[in-house]
Formats: C-alpha cells, structure tokens, sequence
C-alpha cells in the first residue's frame, strides 16, 4: 500500500499514520527502514537510481519477514486499528486509575 492508501485503509485524515500503527506494524516499518540504511551504507550508492535500488531492497527484506510471519500466525498483520481504537483520551481517566507516586501519598 502506498501511504495515502494505508492512512484511507485505517480510516485517518489528518493524523500521522506511524503515531497510528500496531507494534507489528512499527517492527516491520522499521526493519525496512534499517534494512535500508545499512544497504545503503554497504553499497555506497552514487545517484538517484542507486538509492531508489537500495530502497526497494530494504522494503523487500521487509515484506519477506511480513510474508513469513504472517504464513505462520495464519492472519495479516496489516490492522486498520487505529490509535483512538486502544488508547482513551486523558480526561476520562477517573482518579482511582492514576497510581501513586509513592506509599505515603496514600
């Protein structure tokens, strides 16, 4: 997916899509990012091709590791949750739920 598709997938507009992503799909996103820069570091590329080619290969390394996972769990780990799905706002949060400092606060 591109990223404007992914952000449509997960149904936001104006949020950032990485503050929005599953811990899979951070780990994935950032294997291909790492991926990327140690090849890139490896084969010293010279111009705007070059980069590109290093580029596609870190994002295949990506992608080989979400097929393989993917094939063992038996499910995607593309998810269209989004941030606001798991995490409530602060103001809803009761003061029971807020935990103590320390023992004698209490």
């Amino acid at each position: 997916m591109t990223t404007g598709e992914y952000k449509r997938f997960k149904g936001l507009t104006k949020e950032n899509l990485r503050d929005n992503m599953t811990n899979l799909e951070l780990a994935l996103n950032t294997l291909a990012e790492v991926a990327t820069t140690e090849l890139s570091r490896q084969r010293n590329p010279k111009g705007m091709n070059a980069s590109k080619d290093a580029a596609k290969a870190g994002g295949q390394i990506a992608k080989n590791t979400r097929d393989d996972l993917e094939r063992q769990l038996g499910r995607s780990v593309i998810s269209s949750e989004k941030a606001s799905d798991y995490i409530r706002p602060v103001e809803e949060t009761t003061a029971q739920e807020l935990p103590f400092e320390d023992e004698k606060d209490k």
